[in-house]
């Protein structure tokens, strides 16, 4: 991924985070030469201050068959994005030497995978991996409300997975390379937009533009 040094983003807590929000990743890996892409949501979890990502395919699907224990693999979570306008920027009144571009938040996490081919890793696994999606209802539904024998079957359909996230590239575009007036006009521009990902861009943005002083 091209990465400019102003673009890269240091903090693992804001990895984490973004993979916790955006947990619909895109897995790419490489067999004899031909690459795959499964879309697998994935729970990321602290392990000795390293990420692991678990998560689960069907037994249908060769992934778990074909994974290389010795080849490294791609996780790409993809956070908020938008278009961002020139009409925004402050300085396209005084000179009009704005152009478009798009803001984004994604994270590459690269790794090697390890297969769990064992029910007893999915009883521990999938508790916690349907909890934390469960959280936001009022009413989360748990594993323990199906019958006993249908959530038997239901993980003979499926195998674990995990993969340990030895490298990441981080990029947080959040404009860092317009001046602090036209990051701040652009925080407005978003806020008063309804297209998808403006608000949270328009957030990410904010946390970077400095704060004026009080009088």
């Amino acid at each position: 991924m091209y990465l400019p040094a102003h673009f890269e983003q240091p903090d693992q807590a804001a990895v984490h985070r973004l993979m916790l929000d955006s947990p619909l990743a895109t897995l790419v890996t490489c067999r004899d030469g031909a690459i795959d892409a499964n879309h697998v949501p994935m729970l990321a979890v602290l392990r000795d201050r390293k990420i692991v990502l678990r998560f689960h395919v069907a037994r249908a699907n060769p992934l778990w068959r074909d994974a290389d224990p010795t080849g490294e693999v791609l996780a790409i979570f993809q956070g908020p994005d938008t278009y961002i306008s020139p009409s925004w920027y402050a300085t396209k009144a005084q000179h009009g030497k704005v152009v478009p571009t798009w803001n984004y938040a994604v994270v590459h996490a690269y790794g090697r995978l390890t297969v769990f081919d064992d029910k007893e890793w999915l009883r521990e696994f999938l508790p916690s991996l349907t909890n934390t999606h469960e959280a936001r209802f009022d009413k989360p539904w748990q594993v323990g409300d199906a019958p006993d024998d249908y959530i038997e079957t239901m993980m003979g359909s499926i195998v674990g997975l995990e993969l340990e996230v030895g490298r990441v590239l981080a990029k947080w575009k959040m404009s860092q390379n317009q001046p602090a007036a036209n990051r701040a006009t652009l925080v407005t521009g978003l806020e008063q937009t309804s297209q998808p990902g403006a608000r949270a861009i328009g957030q990410l943005i904010a946390a970077q533009v400095p704060q004026r002083k009080k009088d």
